[in-house]
């Protein structure tokens, strides 16, 4: 039995790589060549969805936006939590814990997003309806 080196063992991810960054290359250089170009001074304007551009594009938005923006943030990493704890939720007892160990620390760990949803809602950042641009 012949042993190869090390890196020998790589070859199939090189290769794939290299198969990956050939057919990529040659799709665009294929589409390049291929194509048809013609260059107008309304294919180099600005497009803003189908209408003509009015006013400055730096225009401010509203704090709410950001706020709203950190909250699903929030609340996206709160999912991200729960999912291993369903995962594994059955199995805790036979861990050595006891029997609602799993459940309690969950109930604990809603709890305090469940505060922080209800300080949110009392402050008033998810509604929309008197929206001044600050709050």
């Amino acid at each position: 039995m012949q042993t190869y080196p090390y890196l020998w063992q790589y070859l199939p991810l090189v290769l794939q790589i290299v198969v990956a960054i050939a057919l990529a290359g040659g799709m665009v250089g294929a589409s390049f060549f291929v194509g048809k170009h013609k260059n107008s001074r309304t294919k180099a304007g600005t497009y803003e969805c189908g209408m003509d551009p009015v006013g400055d594009s730096r225009g401010r938005f509203s704090v709410r936006f950001y706020m709203v923006a950190m909250l699903f943030i929030l609340f996206d990493v709160e999912a991200v939590f729960m999912l291993p704890w369903a995962v594994i939720f059955r199995k805790l007892p036979g861990l050595g814990y006891s029997k609602y160990f799993g459940f309690n620390e969950m109930l604990v760990y809603l709890a305090f997003v469940g505060v922080g949803l209800f300080y949110v809602w009392k402050k008033g950042i998810l509604n929309w309806a008197n929206d001044k641009g600050d709050l």
